[in-house]
């Protein structure tokens, strides 16, 4: 297949990239000017590279034409720090991604998929299906929930199949360095200690190897379409997860359960079921001890903590 990727030098995105050209696919991508490539470095000379914004969608089309798309895996979005997501600049993303469906429809993409996110549900005290009434609590999930609805009854009119993978979290080398993972290695390493909750929740993490085969997954099935949740079936204990990781770095580190409270909106417990993707043979594949293992080594080689 000829796939197109937006976000393709985000974390999940770059994972998805490399996925696709594994297995043999033509992939172009969307690359800001401004954008840094690192993630995809070793990628760069196998892809189309379309140096153009999403913003800017009539620019895009030419692009988009000349490359000829089967599918379009939509993974941008901007505004996904904690900070951001009441930023009332949450609805460009909306008519991004909606505008983006509409183009890709009228230059003959017969499949959109899209980067949704476990913030369209809100919280939840259990594994969250597909059929759980989405109630999101920032605007960051009502932007998800929205774009989604708008793209997806879009395609619908334009006969173009569509399906929206809700991401839950995700893992691994090459991380975002403010996230939970990659920021406890850093500050593990550097500082000996790290201020903590009481790390009560239980909360699932995917690798992103694994979150990146459920894109394509979807994308090569025939008929794969809606709403799939996208993230680990299981939620141990965050307490659990972190000192796991800090046994990894430094056992002699200092883990502060405790000394921070929990935010207002604290989500508490974060496990997706994932019966619809698993029916599409999809399951994960990176044991989470290795990977955690993985993560760490990764970012100590690479001083990216």
């Amino acid at each position: 297949m000829r796939i197109f990727v937006t976000g393709a030098t985000g974390f999940l995105g770059s994972y998805l990239v490399a996925d696709l050209l594994a297995r043999g696919h033509a992939v172009a991508v969307l690359v800001r000017p401004q954008s840094d490539t690192w993630r995809l470095r070793d990628l760069l000379p196998r892809l189309q590279v379309t140096g153009r914004s999403i913003a800017d969608l009539s620019a895009l089309a030419p692009a988009l034409r000349a490359f000829k798309p089967d599918a379009i895996a939509h993974l941008a979005w901007s505004g996904v720090a904690g900070t951001d997501r009441n930023d009332p600049a949450q609805a460009r993303n909306i008519a991004a991604t909606v505008e983006l469906a509409a183009l890709a429809a009228d230059v003959g993409v017969s499949v959109f998929v899209g980067a949704g996110s476990q913030a369209e549900y809100g919280p939840y005290d259990r594994a969250i299906a597909e059929s759980d009434a989405a109630h999101p609590t920032t605007l960051y999930g009502l932007a998800k929930l929205a774009a989604y609805g708008m793209a997806g009854e879009l395609a619908a009119q334009r006969g173009m199949r569509f399906a929206w993978l809700r991401v839950f979290s995700t893992y691994g080398p090459k991380d975002n360095p403010a996230w939970l993972i990659p920021s406890t290695v850093a500050k593990l390493r550097n500082e000996k200690r790290m201020a903590l909750t009481a790390c009560e929740q239980r909360w699932g993490f995917l690798h992103a190897a694994d979150a990146a085969a459920a894109f394509r997954t979807v994308i090569e099935t025939p008929g794969a379409a809606g709403v799939f949740n996208l993230g680990s079936p299981d939620a141990p204990a965050l307490r659990d997860t972190l000192t796991r990781l800090r046994d990894l770095v430094d056992p002699a580190a200092t883990l502060g359960f405790g000394e921070i409270p929990y935010r207002p909106d604290q989500v508490m417990h974060l496990q997706a079921d994932v019966a619809r993707l698993a029916a599409l043979g999809w399951a994960p594949q990176v044991d989470f001890a290795h990977g955690l293992r993985e993560t760490v080594e990764w970012y100590v080689d690479n001083e990216r903590g």
